[in-house]
């Protein structure tokens, strides 16, 4: 259920802002988006994901994957907290390691990852990353596991086809995703090493 409220009542917010949920909460152009609290089956696999990364896409390559980083823009830097989202991944090649400030990301990274959970707004985040210039987004749904990639074009996001094993491969990473038996399959590049299924338990 959606809720739109003019003006919270000041308690509300305080009471929020005490409450462990508020570390999810969004602010979308001076709008708060309060997103729902994640689901265990929702953290374990974008843990798993993210430490699966660091292995084998982060650490050999000089790259780097951060989890539930606050991404703004350049433009809103200076009072960001009135713009931003948190998306469940982010990965960052060298040329991007400039926009990490530690508490938020002011830039686009190279990818931002979304794990679909019932009640989340991943799709209506879409035009923020595409106005930030993030290259490709990640879509991974939390039940089926299900990957989507997404690839800016023309300032918007086409889906990447799968090919005809039914892999996603990311252009920008050349990370391979699937989803086979509630899990979702991970591979980078042509590397049998790197081969996983998500979450691992």
């Amino acid at each position: 259920m959606k809720a739109v409220l003019y003006e919270i009542p000041p308690h509300w917010l305080a009471e929020r802002k005490n409450s462990d949920a508020s570390q999810w909460d969004e602010m979308w152009e001076g709008v708060l988006h309060m997103c729902p609290v994640p689901t265990t089956t929702h953290n374990n696999l974008a843990y798993d994901f993210r430490d699966h990364l660091k292995r084998w896409w982060a650490k050999p390559f000089g790259n780097r994957v951060h989890g539930e980083t606050n991404l703004t823009t350049p433009e809103d830097e200076a009072e960001w907290t009135k713009n931003y989202r948190i998306p469940d991944l982010v990965l960052l090649d060298p040329p991007r390691f400039g926009i990490d400030r530690d508490k938020y990301m002011a830039g686009a990274p190279l990818v931002v990852v979304e794990v679909r959970s019932p009640g989340d707004e991943n799709h209506d985040k879409l035009p923020f990353y595409a106005g930030l210039g993030v290259p490709e987004v990640w879509v991974i749904d939390r039940d089926t596991k299900r990957p989507e990639v997404f690839v800016l074009a023309a300032g918007g996001y086409a889906p990447v086809p799968a090919d005809a094993a039914g892999w996603v491969v990311s252009p920008a990473t050349g990370v391979r995703l699937t989803g086979v038996g509630g899990k979702l399959r991970v591979q980078v590049g042509d590397d049998p090493a790197t081969l996983a299924d998500l979450p691992d338990e």
